[in-house]
């Protein structure tokens, strides 16, 4: 497997959309198959090696040599690619993961405005088992309408922004820019979005034929429910309530 010419990362933290635009991009033909490949393909970073990296080249990249890969940030697999290459500590993580993956300059980051929202979707997830709905699928029939749960919920809250805090850090150290897409403004704008990120990539996209979204929403009036509730018990007694 030859090197990509190009590659890119989308970071995320769940429940962004990191999925759909993956989907997305893939479609197109052009601009690499961004997949979870380290946690699909390899999920020990202590036993990485360069054999494992060249057959996640191969999974993600896209006959015009574009190679794209998403991920949840988790510092040891810069750790593990840094040990790989033998990179002296001082080496900055971005160059390390560039290594990982040549040529890597183009950095998506993946947000969600309403952080409450993204925590219940997150938990309804958990208990549902429903991470993502195909298009046109039918909705599980399953009660979880007692699945609520404070604590757990506000936990995720606080594993999102942590996660978020962790990308941002590992930007601002290298002065990267990324190209930031808003969960909420995506989903309003899918089509547009993708061609925003073919833009972003230099990929050529006047002949690009963008497919349908993968999936439908999943939140429903339990969700809502869920989240109203999370933010009165959030809220409880406070003399200035926010929401």
């Amino acid at each position: 497997m030859n090197k990509p010419s190009q590659s890119y990362t989308i970071w995320f933290s769940q429940r962004t959309g990191s999925t759909l635009l993956g989907e997305a991009l893939s479609s197109t033909g052009v601009a690499g198959k961004p997949g979870e490949w380290l946690h699909f393909q390899h999920k020990s970073p202590e036993t990485l090696q360069h054999a494992d990296l060249e057959q996640i080249w191969e999974l993600g990249t896209t006959p015009n040599g574009v190679f794209g890969i998403k991920i949840n940030f988790e510092q040891r697999w810069i750790d593990a690619i840094r040990k790989l290459h033998q990179l002296p500590s001082e080496t900055p993580r971005a160059e390390v993961w560039s290594t990982g993956f040549p040529n890597c300059t183009k950095h998506i980051y993946m947000t969600r405005r309403n952080k409450v929202r993204l925590a219940v979707s997150w938990w309804r997830a958990i208990v549902s088992g429903e991470w993502h709905r195909q298009h046109g699928a039918q909705a599980e029939e399953k009660d979880i309408a007692d699945q609520y749960h404070f604590d757990a919920i506000k936990h995720l809250l606080v594993e999102s922004s942590m996660c978020e805090a962790a990308i941002e850090d590992f930007l601002s150290e290298s002065g990267i820019v990324p190209l930031t897409i808003v969960y909420e403004d995506f989903v309003q704008n899918y089509e547009g979005t993708v061609r925003k990120v073919l833009e972003y990539l230099d990929v050529s996209s006047a002949d690009v034929t963008v497919s349908p979204p993968a999936f439908d929403p999943i939140a429903d009036e339990i969700s809502e429910q869920w989240v109203q509730r999370f933010r009165e018990d959030c809220q409880k007694g406070w003399e200035n309530t926010r929401w």
